[in-house]
């Protein structure tokens, strides 16, 4: 037997050093983009189109950087090592900076305090993100040439499973642990570490020799510490003080004091208000105005004063139902809410809190922000009245608001009212619309009145905005014009069709005098022209990376409409996808020489697996959990997986089919992102947009039999 030589063991050793590397960048990489998603969400009011429009811009750049790669595969040895060590020095770099840059250039870039639009959102994200996304797609196939200039033939396929490997340790670590432990900037501080560490042993002799060398990896150490160190001043408000800062798993909660007022923010959004008087008057006293003694109610998400006005009434209980069991402690502390004698305080999602619970209460208090998230939008949902209702006494009622209007009514706000009206009404004999800055609907099986200020008089009830501004801001003349804008025949809001989030779609251009028109035409000229260039082994690949993302997507908003709860369960479900493309990769490697027909087999099994899914959220959804989702996820993750190797070998596994095949899957992985979440679930529903693609994969079956193999 020979001994191994010299050269032999620097190869070895080369390979397993950039192997280490790219386990480093996927740790740094996923870790990174799941700090991202959320750190964009707390400056975009945790729109899930937010998450879509991130995942989008990620995938397309970093396919654009896996291309471009493709122009570097015959750098020289000693050059392309030292450039991978260069660049993953960059990474680490990088990777801080664009968690800033969001923070600060928010505020800089757009009004503080205002909404932005859609092009603007995506203009951002896009922008924000692309030095980032736009260098991790270009070092996992420089990574793959650098070790094939000592093995010319290691496995692209390999290097896609080392990948992988990263990817997922980063998902995990992100999920299990640093959500629960960690700041954003501590989280990206301990992801980098291996890749700083890995980094500095790709150096050569020379380098060692050199007395800079050490300087980038000085400068990147100081760089990551230096924004762990600045956390909470990257946050300080552009008025008042930041008098508290804490990261949920559930969001970021933030108070800030500006004179006597103190204001609650969940994810950006102000949700509570020690002086929002004529607020906490309406949501409490709408209502109870209605019933002759209300001894037990139930507050779902509470408002600044409420619980002031609720004591007035002298209820028995008053059950109030909060999701994050780090937000409550923090209201009682800054007086936003008041500790009342009877108060009971719940932490858990008011669906899952009404599905289990056996109480019935006099009165139910929705106090739930627009419905302008997939998240808030279950709260309008005919499923959710139906649990209401079963919870309501003979003589109950319920009361919720959305945003109101000045004096005219626009085409989006009307759709909105009406849809809700639509969807409300089947479960109750009366329902009362009263205009203001919220419209407030109160639903009842008993009859409603408007003459709220007489009702509060004949129960003794003091008040200062309704008793003094009601008369003369809740006009007969308005109540009539309100009503008279109502169609009863409007459609319904349901989980699985979310009617309501079409309308708050459409109504985000209306705001800002846009339309997305342009946007879509673009898409589908750089879609045509894309399918149009590309090999059909690509194409599968492209339809593979565009169902992956799309059964994603279509997983994520389920979390949101089912659950409520996608802050937290993001990197979870992100982990899962990328868990399950490691043995569909390995097993597909194994498998490979069986072709065109192993690549067909398993769309059939994609497109089974996905009338599974069409049937289960059609007539079974009240089954299904968390686990049946994440499930699912790793099944298609798995076939997913289990075809990127099969393309490679249909390719001759040249380093230009490596580029053109890893571009591929994250162009259609992107596009399938924007599509599913942008156009089809708002517009067609889970349902069929599970069935588009179905059909998307219908045509990828067919071409991937028309591919004539020459092995």
């Amino acid at each position: 037997m020979s001994l191994p030589t010299r050269s032999s063991i620097l190869k070895n050793k080369l390979t397993r050093t950039v192997i280490r590397v790219v386990i480093a960048t996927g740790i740094s990489s996923v870790i990174t983009q799941l700090v991202t998603i959320r750190e964009f969400l707390t400056q975009f009011s945790g729109n899930e189109f937010t998450i879509s429009l991130i995942l989008f811009s990620w995938l397309i750049i970093s396919g654009g950087g896996t291309l471009l790669a493709g122009f570097c595969q015959n750098v020289r040895h000693t050059a392309s090592i030292r450039l991978l060590l260069i660049l993953s020095v960059l990474l680490v770099c990088l990777s801080p900076v664009q968690i800033l840059s969001i923070r600060l250039l928010r505020d800089v870039v757009f009004t503080h305090g205002t909404d932005t639009g859609f092009y603007p959102t995506f203009a951002f994200i896009f922008f924000t993100v692309t030095p980032y996304a736009l260098l991790i797609g270009f070092v996992l196939p420089f990574s793959l040439f650098v070790i094939r200039t000592n093995h010319s033939g290691y496995s692209g396929t390999r290097m896609y499973i080392t990948d992988a490997i990263g990817d997922v340790a980063g998902g995990a670590l992100f999920s299990f642990a640093l959500v629960y432990l960690v700041t954003p900037f501590q989280a990206v501080f301990l992801a980098n570490l291996p890749l700083l560490v890995f980094s500095y042993m790709l150096r050569d002799s020379k380098s060692k020799r050199h007395p800079l060398f050490i300087l980038p990896f000085l400068l990147s150490f100081f760089i990551l510490f230096s924004c762990m160190l600045l956390e909470r001043k990257t946050l300080l408000p552009a008025e008042g003080k930041l008098v508290h800062y804490q990261e949920s798993r559930y969001g970021r909660i933030s108070v800030h004091q500006d004179g006597e007022q103190f204001t609650l923010f969940k994810d950006g959004i102000p949700v509570f208000s020690n002086q929002n008087l004529s607020l906490a008057e309406e949501i409490v006293h709408y209502p109870l105005a209605q019933i002759p003694h209300p001894e037990r109610i139930l507050v779902i998400s509470a408002e600044g004063g409420i619980m002031d006005e609720i004591e007035k009434y002298k209820p028995k209980s008053v059950d109030l139902v909060e999701l994050d069991p780090e937000l409550t402690p923090i209201l009682f502390t800054y007086g936003l809410i008041k500790n009342i004698e009877g108060l009971n305080v719940i932490h858990t999602d008011a669906r899952i809190f009404l599905k289990k619970t056996d109480a019935t209460y006099d009165a139910i208090l929705i106090n739930i922000p627009e419905p302008e998230t997939y998240q808030l939008n279950r709260y309008f949902t005919v499923q959710f009245f139906a649990d209401v209702k079963n919870h309501l006494s003979k003589a109950g009622i319920v009361s919720f608001s959305v945003e109101g209007f000045d004096n005219y009514l626009a085409e989006p706000q009307r759709e909105k009212l009406s849809s809700l009206y639509a969807t409300v009404k089947p479960q109750f004999n009366n329902v009362l619309l009263i205009p203001g800055q919220r419209v407030f609907f109160l639903c009842s099986d008993n009859p409603l009145t408007a003459a709220i200020p007489g009702s509060l008089d004949q129960k003794n009830i003091e008040t200062r905005y309704i008793k003094g501004f009601f008369s003369g801001n809740i006009t007969q003349q308005r109540m009539e014009y309100v009503n008279s804008q109502i169609d009863s025949q409007a459609p319904v809001n349901t989980d699985v069709s979310p009617r309501l989030m079409r309308i708050m779609f459409s109504q985000w251009f209306k705001k800002f005098s846009t339309s997305p028109h342009i946007f879509a035409i673009l898409l589908i000229v750089f879609l045509v022209i894309y399918i149009l260039r590309t090999t059909k082994e690509a194409f599968v690949l492209f339809s593979t990376g565009w169902m992956t993302m799309g059964c994603e997507t279509l997983v994520i908003f389920a979390f949101q409409i089912f659950f409520g709860y996608i802050y937290f369960q993001i990197g979870l479900i992100v982990t899962v996808f990328l868990a399950g493309l490691l043995p569909g990769a390995f097993f597909g490697e194994k498998l490979k020489g069986k072709g065109k027909w192993l690549l067909g087999g398993i769309d059939i099994l994609l497109i089974v697996l996905m009338a599974v899914f069409i049937i289960a959220v059609r007539y079974w959804s009240s089954y299904l959990n968390e686990i049946s989702f994440l499930v699912f996820g790793f099944m298609i993750s798995l076939l997913c997986g289990f075809q990127f190797p099969i393309a490679l070998y249909l390719e001759r596994n040249r380093p230009s089919a490596v580029t053109r095949i890893f571009s591929s899957d994250l162009m259609g992985a992107s596009l399938g992102t924007l599509v599913t979440s942008v156009v089809c679930i708002p517009f067609v529903g889970i349902v069929n947009t599970a069935i588009i693609l179905v059909i998307f994969k219908i045509i990828s079956l067919i071409v991937a039999f028309t591919i004539h193999e020459n092995h």
